[in-house]
């Protein structure tokens, strides 16, 4: 499962990217589709097994709460 876990992961990045981003923005409807993405990119990997943080150097990297 390797490459796909690492998809994964990337999804749940991306998405925690996203999150940062629209606060930093302070863009509101930016910010609700960022958190339904890392919501729905977290219930992936839980729903896999695979950790979203795993593989990663920095470990967690915060975002919306799960």
């Amino acid at each position: 499962m390797g490459g796909f876990a690492e998809s994964v992961r990337e999804r749940v990045r991306a998405a925690r990217a996203a999150v940062a981003a629209a606060r930093t923005a302070d863009d509101a409807y930016a910010l609700a589709v960022a958190e339904d993405e890392l919501d729905d990119a977290l219930r992936i990997a839980r729903s896999v097994g695979v950790d979203p943080d795993g593989g990663t150097a920095s470990g967690a990297q915060g975002g919306a709460a799960e």
